[in-house]
């Protein structure tokens, strides 16, 4: 059996994503989630929403984890794992919500942009696109830790940045969303949502 990566973060704010995600989508039916990393987002977000099909997506590398832990889950609502660039052709499908954890801050700005850009092509009407992740506010870091992890972020990866809330905010007005609400999190961290 493939290794089962393990993520400490994905066990620290499950909880607190969890409540977000019950209260922005009690009607939905179905979530793309990009960027789907280990795969512990996943199987805790179905398992305790069993409404909701989980679709995971990452880079060919990711899938062995993420596949390990849905099989080792093996919950009705998870389908296998799709392969997903954010570069390269997406899924076809809508979806009731888009959902990713901690990516923006890892893709280059370029593929924020086509992120957003996508977005319309799988988001069924009335979708809620929901993000998770530290962000600046008027070019200004919400914690010394969130400067210092920027500072990192920079060191590891030239393209590799915590990114301005009020650039994506635009991003996502261009793809015809409206933000929704803007929660603060553990640690930092924010939930945006947009519809």
């Amino acid at each position: 059996m493939p290794h089962k990566p393990f993520s400490p973060a994905c066990e620290r704010n499950r909880e607190p994503i969890l409540a977000v995600l019950r209260e922005h989508l009690p009607g939905a039916r179905s979530v793309l989630e990009i960027g789907s990393g280990t795969g512990q987002h996943a199987v805790h977000f179905a398992q305790h929403l069993p409404h909701l099909v989980w679709q995971t997506t990452d880079c060919p590398e990711m899938l062995p984890g993420i596949r390990t832990w849905l099989a080792e889950a093996a919950l009705p609502n998870t389908p296998a794992p799709l392969e997903l660039d954010v570069n390269e052709d997406w899924p076809q499908g809508r979806w009731d919500a888009v959902f990713t954890a901690n990516t923006l801050h890892i893709m280059a700005w370029e593929e924020v942009v086509r992120f957003f850009r996508r977005l319309p092509g799988v988001m069924a009407p009335g979708a809620a696109l929901l993000i998770y992740g530290p962000f600046k506010y008027g070019g200004i870091h919400t914690s010394a830790s969130n400067a210092a992890f920027d500072r990192s972020l920079a060191a590891a990866a030239p393209h590799r940045a915590v990114r301005d809330f009020e650039a994506v905010d635009a991003l996502a007005r261009e793809a015809g969303l409206g933000l929704v609400e803007d929660r603060a999190m553990p640690a930092n961290n924010r939930c945006l949502v947009w519809r």
